[in-house]
């Protein structure tokens, strides 16, 4: 890899622009939870991973991707609708899933989205048939698993990338390593901190770029990509740093206020803002303007998900069941029949 390429214009305005709309929309997240508008206890946000969208735009229309439980930044990198978004997290019919997915589960395949997971590691493999298939096509497709520094302790991982180098599958393994899975520092969960070096392992390309420099992401991006749609599967490690705690509740008293100081320091989002004005790449009312208009557009989607209506009770059971089929009765109803059938034999 060459030094950081200098973007052009545009390009750079526009990934600027997906950072601080990512930034916005965890922002009002919080806001809706805080609110108790959310559906259930748990939301995680990735303020301090907005880098990730140097991944997210060097892939193309197509492709594919999944996610794990802190993947909104990812989705809204790869198109997604911030008010359909928002709907989901509070529960709303209006959501991508109805309301069913919530925070941890969004998906759309029409965006390419196949489904975000909170089980650590969970959606790594299904890239991994996407892949295959990809390949067999011919279609020049690629698929990306975004996981987080968790998953390197995860066996799943390694069957995947040792089966997509085997199979020279068109795939990117792209962990964003925020430095804490929950609540352990990554030094005292990896014996072995080479992240990149254990993928290169397997015979994959593999790269650490700096989560704090989203062109750097960026560059790397665009190499393991053009790599993998060629048939030779890539590693990617963006290293970043999590600004609160794992979820919305966790004040992270792990941490030292000098540590979270530091890590915070290294802000994407400041950093390519400051970036842009050094090289002359945009001014400053071009840049407040793109802020004003993300939190403009955040504000809509928290007052969308409010106001939009839960889904009806009647609609439980529809996406979850197959076309057709019976929806399941009361348990109190079953354990009544067979009770009574008992009773009467």
């Amino acid at each position: 890899m060459n030094a950081v390429s200098k973007p052009a214009n545009s390009a750079a305005l526009d990934r600027y622009r997906l950072m601080r709309r990512i930034r916005s929309f965890e922002e009002r997240v919080g806001e809706l939870f805080l609110k108790g508008e959310s559906a259930g206890s748990m939301l995680h946000l990735s303020i301090g991973e907005e880098a990730v969208v140097g991944m997210t735009a060097a892939m193309q229309p197509g492709d594919t991707f999944t996610t794990h439980h802190r993947g909104h930044g990812v989705f809204i990198g790869r198109g997604g609708d911030p008010a359909r978004m928002m709907a989901e997290i509070a529960g709303k019919e209006d959501g991508y899933c109805r309301g069913k997915g919530g925070s941890m589960h969004i998906a759309d395949r029409a965006l390419g989205h196949l489904g975000a997971n909170a089980i650590v590691g969970g959606g790594i493999p299904h890239i991994v048939g996407a892949g295959l298939s990809y390949r067999n096509t011919r279609s020049g497709q690629i698929s990306v698993a975004f996981f987080g520094d968790g998953a390197m302790s995860q066996g799943i991982l390694y069957e995947s990338m040792n089966m997509a180098a085997l199979w020279h599958l068109p795939v990117i393994f792209c962990c964003i390593n925020n430095q804490y899975g929950m609540g352990t520092r990554v030094d005292r969960s990896a014996g072995h901190r080479d992240f990149p070096g254990r993928a290169e392992a397997f015979g994959l390309n593999a790269i650490r770029a700096d989560g704090a420099d989203v062109e750097a992401v960026h560059d790397a991006a665009r190499f393991l990509a053009g790599s993998a749609r060629e048939g030779r599967p890539g590693f990617l490690e963006i290293d970043a740093y999590r600004f609160y705690g794992h979820a919305r509740m966790d004040k992270s008293p792990y941490r030292s206020p000098e540590e979270e100081a530091s890590g915070r320091a290294r802000d994407p989002v400041a950093n390519a803002r400051a970036r842009m004005a050094a090289e002359g790449l945009a001014n400053t009312a071009e840049l407040d303007a793109i802020d004003t208009d993300a939190g403009a557009e955040m504000d809509r989607a928290l007052a969308h998900a409010i106001a939009v209506p839960p889904p009806a009770l009647s609609t439980m059971f529809q996406d979850v069941y197959a076309p057709g089929t019976p929806a399941p009765r009361p348990q109190a109803t079953r354990l009544t029949e067979i009770l009574g059938e008992g009773a009467r034999a």
